[in-house]
């Protein structure tokens, strides 16, 4: 069936937050004395739901961390991302290619993807045609929030093409019987 709907992540395929944000939780979690690299946080919690993220950052400090812990993280990324986010190089152009309706389904909180979208100038493209794992509550690696997102946008799941860069993200579009693209707009630009 032919594409009718194009379904984006956010982060690391509109906005380029992967390092930024991994930086944030580095620095935050040496504060409470776990030394992580950048590459190995990326690995790690690269499409991972916060939740998870917490689980492995107390497994391996064989402690609780503090309830605020999450509502910290995010206040120091959302500051970092209002001085230092831009999009991913290549995506304006890509995005300008597609004669398609297009929208975006991420894991984050509405709140962190209205923001990236807004400081890199992309929140024109999609306003009201995002959809977040916390409107739900199910989280990718599951094909709950692509089938959310196809249904809102009055779209089968079978014409749909998702754009994702997280091994998780290509399960859940693989899992909602989707196309999936995995990598760079460039890619995705040489589509349409």
């Amino acid at each position: 069936m032919p594409t009718e709907l194009v379904i984006f992540d956010c982060d690391g395929v509109l906005v380029d937050s992967e390092t930024l944000g991994n930086r944030v939780l580095v620095q935050f979690v040496a504060e409470f004395g776990l030394a992580l690299e950048l590459e190995e946080a990326i690995l790690l919690f690269k499409g991972c739901k916060m939740a998870d993220c917490v689980a492995v950052i107390e497994q391996r400090l064989e402690q609780k961390l503090p309830p605020d812990f999450v509502t910290q993280l995010r206040a120091r990324t959302a500051e970092v991302f209002e001085h230092e986010l831009l999009p991913v190089e290549g995506i304006e152009a890509a995005l300008d290619k597609i004669n398609l309706p297009i929208c975006v389904a991420s894991s984050g909180p509405l709140e962190k993807i209205k923001l990236a979208l807004r400081v890199t100038n992309l929140l024109p493209r999609f306003e009201g045609r995002i959809f977040s794992s916390y409107e739900i509550g199910s989280w990718k690696p599951a094909p709950d929030l692509f089938l959310y997102a196809a249904k809102n946008m009055g779209v089968q799941p079978s014409s749909c093409t998702v754009v994702e860069d997280s091994v998780l993200g290509v399960r859940a579009g693989v899992a909602a019987s989707m196309r999936v693209f995995r990598g760079t707009p460039i890619r995705v630009k040489l589509l349409y």
